[in-house]
């Protein structure tokens, strides 16, 4: 008597049997090559980074981005600058912004390596000025 195809509900494929005994069950899903799938998202605030990072390549160093608020549509501007920060820091740009009532200001600055800034000139640490070492218990 022939066995019975395994009873989740799935009809087999071909004969039923891939040579090791095991019926041959239909994929739920489609399939694809790793090598042609997109390895980056577009998340949902992928239209204004965008734009923001184009206008901040072409301007000076000096002058800042001006993002009206009212053009965010609703989205809140806090979800904006992180979705911003993830995509500078993908491409290892170092941004700053600020806010007020009607803008989202944007403007680039200078990278950071090793407790200097990129044109030499080490970062004030105001903390370590006001530091004293502890006193010594008698």
């Amino acid at each position: 008597m022939a066995k019975d195809a395994q009873s989740n509900g799935h009809k087999a494929l071909n004969n039923g049997h891939t040579g090791n005994g095991k019926g041959v069950l239909p994929s739920h899903f489609g399939s694809k090559l790793i090598s042609a799938i997109p390895r980056s998202r577009k998340g949902k605030h992928n239209l204004i980074v965008s734009m923001i990072l184009d206008d901040l390549y072409t301007l000076e160093l000096e002058r800042a981005v001006l993002v009206p608020l009212e053009s965010l549509e609703g989205e809140k501007m806090e979800n904006v600058r992180s979705a911003l920060n993830r995509a500078t820091r993908q491409k290892k740009m170092f941004v700053a912004t600020a806010t007020d009532d009607k803008y989202f200001y944007v403007w680039r600055t200078e990278e950071k390596i090793e407790g200097k800034t990129k044109s030499g000139v080490a970062p004030l640490n105001l903390a370590s000025q006001n530091h004293r070492p502890p006193e010594k218990l008698q």
